[in-house]
């Protein structure tokens, strides 16, 4: 029966990470998997993450199962990350959140619970978005379609086209936002450009689905969730996706959460009754021990210090690699302007290469870059930038 299946194409981003490991060259670089690297290359384990582990492994007493919706201190500490613990949402009880597999995970429940209890709705996203989230949705049987977000001739937002576009769409739909660090262009809206997209939003009755992969790699923790908050101030109905792999280094852990904000604490309860209806017929209950590991960093005062102090190191790395790549290109004097690079957040950028320059750069450099332009800029490192340069400035001429 499986001899007349063809072979599936390779993933665009992970079959790049597979091409990489097999080129011999001894200075290959790779700026295509979107994990972050230290100074040495290296994704490293952060140092709250091994206390926290230790603790685990001395403390805990059962394999057991979790509940469907997870570790429910870990649901309360996800919401006081997204709001903090006073927000308004927070204390009138209008957020629920259930323990997901990771960031996709929680893009998959959010696309299962969109096809059960609005099956007539679409998810529009930006154009471009992440590109596993097409698949995502479209493996939940949710159809897309897309809006413009990105201005190629000034490497920027294109808002006046986005909210012409969010104006035209129906009601009811769904609106794919990143809060931050927008993936894979590292363009974000303004604060009052928020507010002119939440402004929008809540008057076409749109229902916003906010991918929050990246919260504190862009300026920090709270200055990353202002998109969220101008959000909420709009809208009543939000579902947000929140990943803990870039933030906390648990990349392999997958540990995520999906949070429902709705008008009152009845109709959230009821969100959530269908959110684990959605789990329970696909996972059935969360992965324990990534999530523990989160809830053991936060719920500790000295651990969660810890991580903010590595989180911040994290995020001034790759920002200083934003600033010395535009200064290396400068000092090649390069007939190019890469100022717009040192403007961007996380860890990605569009670099304005073309596919023939992408392949160039693989094919005659050993330098991996996703075929669209997007480079992973945590990368780079002090040590390859010159090569780096070198190279691009070779395509480039």
């Amino acid at each position: 029966m499986f001899q007349s299946i063809s072979t599936a194409p390779p993933d665009p981003i992970l079959g790049l990470t597979e091409a990489f490991k097999k080129d011999t060259h001894a200075d290959k670089i790779n700026l295509g998997v979107g994990v972050y690297q230290d100074a040495a290359g290296i994704t490293p384990i952060l140092d709250c993450v091994r206390q926290a582990e230790q603790r685990l492994l001395s403390e805990e007493t059962t394999k057991s199962y979790l509940e469907i919706d997870g570790i429910p201190k870990y649901g309360r500490q996800v919401r006081e990350l997204l709001w903090g613990d006073s927000h308004e949402i927070v204390t009138g009880k209008r957020a629920v959140t259930a323990q997901t597999p990771g960031g996709t995970g929680a893009l998959r429940v959010a696309a299962d619970f969109i096809h059960s209890e609005l099956p007539k709705a679409r998810i529009w996203c930006s154009q471009p978005t992440w590109a596993n989230h097409g698949n995502v949705f479209a493996a939940a049987g949710v159809a897309t379609e897309s809006y413009p977000y990105f201005d190629a001739p000034s490497n920027g937002l294109d808002l006046d086209s986005m909210l012409e576009a969010l104006r035209n769409i129906p009601a009811g739909e769904v609106v794919l936002l990143h809060a931050c660090c927008h993936n894979p262009t590292g363009i974000d809206p303004t604060p009052e450009q928020w507010k002119a997209i939440a402004k929008v939003i809540a008057q076409c009755e749109l229902l916003p689905l906010v991918d929050f992969a990246y919260q504190g790699f862009g300026d920090g923790l709270n200055e990353d969730r202002q998109g969220l908050l101008t959000l909420c101030e709009h809208c009543k109905d939000l579902l947000i996706c929140t990943s803990f792999s870039k933030n906390f280094g648990l990349y392999r852990e997958r540990v995520g959460a999906l949070t429902a904000v709705a008008f009152d604490p009845d109709a959230a309860g009821s969100v959530l009754s269908q959110i684990k209806r959605c789990v329970r017929a696909n996972y059935s209950n969360p992965p324990a021990h990534g999530a523990a590991i989160v809830s053991t960093i936060l719920a500790d005062a000295s651990l969660r210090q810890t991580w903010k102090s590595e989180l911040s190191e994290m995020r001034e790395r790759v920002n200083g690699m934003r600033t010395l790549f535009v200064q290396t290109m400068q000092s090649l004097n390069v007939d190019h302007d890469f100022t717009f690079i040192e403007k961007q957040r996380g860890m990605f950028s569009f670099s304005g290469l073309s596919r023939l320059q992408v392949d160039e750069l693989r094919n005659r450099h050993s330098i991996y870059v996703v075929g669209s332009g997007r480079v992973n800029v945590a990368g780079m490192t002090e040590s390859n930038m010159p090569q780096l340069c070198e190279a691009i400035a070779a395509v480039l001429s």
